[in-house]
């Protein structure tokens, strides 16, 4: 295959992409020397940063609740029946394990719960 074949294939293989990226949409702006551009609209995720600190934050206050409600004995108890369970019951164990956050914010809120 000859060079400019090879370059026309790449020529081409820019431009698909391309084309690709306008199909969800394109947006205009004109740089400093005055020549407008014409680029694909970027996807942007509707979810921010600070939406998923919140779920997570959210999940280990959960996680302390439970511990300062069962105790921490039947809380491990139980995290550990889930380890001889299905595939989805032991990614629950490892996800439901005690980590120290949880450990701290279950004993602030131990007393208050009792």
């Amino acid at each position: 295959m000859s060079v400019q074949h090879q370059e026309f294939r790449g020529r081409v293989a820019r431009l698909q992409s391309k084309h690709a990226g306008f199909s969800q949409g394109a947006t205009a702006r004109v740089k400093s020397d005055g020549l407008i551009v014409i680029e694909p609209r970027k996807i942007r995720s509707n979810t921010s940063g600070k939406v998923l600190i919140l779920i997570v934050a959210a999940f280990l206050l959960f996680k302390a609740f439970l511990m300062a409600a069962l105790g921490f004995d039947t809380y491990d108890e139980r995290v550990a029946k889930l380890t001889e369970g299905s595939a989805i019951e032991r990614l629950g164990a490892v996800i439901m394990q005690s980590d120290p956050v949880s450990v701290w914010a279950a004993q602030q809120a131990g007393p208050i719960l009792r």
